[in-house]
């Protein structure tokens, strides 16, 4: 798969800032699909192909994983250690897209193994460029780990 197809998770259970993102992603004309996951579980289930999830191909892997921390059911610290922990995702770029500046939070998300801790910009211009720093970052520049 291209790398300019490839889809990028978006797990995010604000529908305001779903939606900013997806609007920013549009404008900059990134075209890679977008895959919205609202809360941990389902972010989980979408990763192991389980739940509603079930079946899906695990060779497809998302290029690019933005991981909100303040999730229902299973919190984004939670998530970013299953991620580490399987064995088709400890390698996914992970960004930790969030509102949070707490340090503890920065600190863990690190020692869990995110890629970027980036708090999200609250002005619409500002978001926009952080998006496009991330994507044109993770999805152009970056070379990445070749899961086999």
């Amino acid at each position: 798969m291209s790398a300019d197809r490839q889809t990028i998770l978006l797990i995010e259970d604000n529908p305001d800032d779903e939606a900013l993102t997806l609007r920013a992603l549009g404008r900059l004309g990134i075209a890679n699909p977008v895959v919205v996951t609202r809360d941990g579980v389902e972010a989980i289930d979408y990763l192991s192909g389980t739940g509603a999830h079930a079946g899906r191909d695990l060779s497809q892997m998302p290029a690019l994983v933005l991981l909100d921390l303040k999730l229902p059911r299973i919190d984004g610290l939670e998530v970013l250690r299953r991620i580490r922990a399987g064995e088709h995702t400890t390698l996914l770029p992970v960004v930790v897209l969030t509102t949070s500046r707490e340090p503890r939070d920065i600190q863990q998300a690190y020692q869990l193994g995110a890629n970027s801790y980036i708090r999200k910009p609250v002005e619409f211009e500002e978001f926009i460029e952080t998006i496009n720093s991330i994507a044109r970052y993770w999805l152009t520049l970056n070379l990445p780990a070749d899961p086999a």
